[in-house]
């Protein structure tokens, strides 16, 4: 049993020399193979171990090119490399973003403008509300974290006045008019419709060429209020016109809506709203800050008319006391006469 034992031993030591050998020999081939070649033949092989049923051979390759298709990143550069191999220009994609924001304390009437203006600009983005102790110029650091280059901010001062700060962040310019003449969407109730976020035809008064610093407020409107070019949100629609006048030293601000009659078929305007006015009392250098490059010499203050109305009530409030007073010392001085006929009815 043991001679048999050893035996068994033997042959299958024999037999692991002869494997090992092959194996030996068979890397020294492959080692003499290009690695291309050696690459192609281990897919053949796997084509060949693992055929799909049911399926031609022209399937089994297309199967094989999916597969090694790149994923992701690498499948995104390599269609924007064969774009640009067609001579296809990239998409378009612009940053333009204006922020809107107001102050802490704005009434319901002031609130209802700022989101009318807002549904009117598919590029504007809505923020809280800042507080009335904070300046101006932190605005500049909620631009930079919103990605905005522009700002629209509605300042309430006690409750009763609205300021309207249009800037350019973070270099600036800025202007700060005051609003007048509020009317909103919701009061107005007029019958003008048009695409919300559509594009709107910027119109201005040939007034804006007379003077410098309208030039600069209409170039400040138009990067403001302009729908940019591909924007993701916006209509590709051009139905309604936002128009700006200057009349009386303000500017007005009208939206219409560019409407085609069926039967006549004439285009005639139709104002949606909503309306407002500006009364321009600065522009600064910078965004919210800087050096006063123009200010309005007509511009008065609501603290000054208010004061001056008081006034008026004052004045009219001390004549009215005066004469009270002229009134009791006529009775004073004035002479008395006996009457003659005082005693017959007694």
């Amino acid at each position: 049993m043991a001679r048999r034992n050893g035996q068994y031993k033997t042959k299958l030591a024999s037999e692991g020399n002869l494997i090992f050998e092959d194996l030996r020999s068979a890397r020294a081939v492959m080692a003499k193979k290009p690695k291309g070649k050696r690459m192609e033949a281990k897919k053949e092989k796997k084509a060949e171990d693992k055929p799909l049923k049911g399926e031609s051979d022209s399937e089994d390759d297309t199967m094989q090119v999916d597969n090694r298709a790149p994923q992701g990143k690498l499948a995104a550069l390599s269609a924007a490399g064969k774009q640009q191999e067609r001579g296809k220009p990239n998409t378009f994609k612009n940053k333009q973003r204006v922020l809107v924001l107001a102050s802490r304390g704005i009434v319901h009437r002031f609130r209802h403008l700022m989101l009318d203006v807002l549904k009117m600009m598919p590029h504007g983005a809505k923020d809280a509300k800042m507080e009335s102790k904070d300046r101006p110029s932190v605005i500049n650091e909620l631009c930079e974290m919103r990605g905005c280059n522009g700002a629209l901010y509605f300042e309430t001062r006690k409750h009763k006045d609205l300021y309207l700060w249009v800037a350019r962040t973070p270099h600036g310019p800025s202007a700060k008019f005051l609003v007048k003449n509020i009317h909103t969407m919701a009061e107005l109730k007029f019958t003008g419709n048009h695409l919300m976020y559509s594009r709107p035809f910027l119109v201005f008064d040939a007034t804006f060429e007379s003077e410098p610093y309208l030039q600069l407020l209409k170039e400040m409107f138009l990067q403001t209020f302009g729908t940019p070019r591909n924007h993701r949100r916006s209509k590709p629609f051009v139905d309604h016109t936002l128009s700006f006048y200057v009349l009386d030293g303000h500017i007005w601000i009208r939206n219409y809506q560019v409407a085609k009659n069926e039967d006549t078929g004439e285009t005639s305007l139709v104002e949606v709203g909503p309306r407002f006015c500006l009364q321009l009392h600065r522009i600064f250098a910078g965004a919210f800050e800087g050096t006063t490059i123009y200010s309005n010499t007509d511009y008065i203050s609501p603290n000054v008319i208010r004061a001056r109305e008081k006034l008026v009530k004052g004045s009219k409030y001390k004549s009215r006391v005066q004469e009270k007073k002229e009134a009791i010392l006529r009775q004073q001085t004035m002479p008395k006469v006996e009457n003659p006929f005082a005693g017959v009815f007694k």
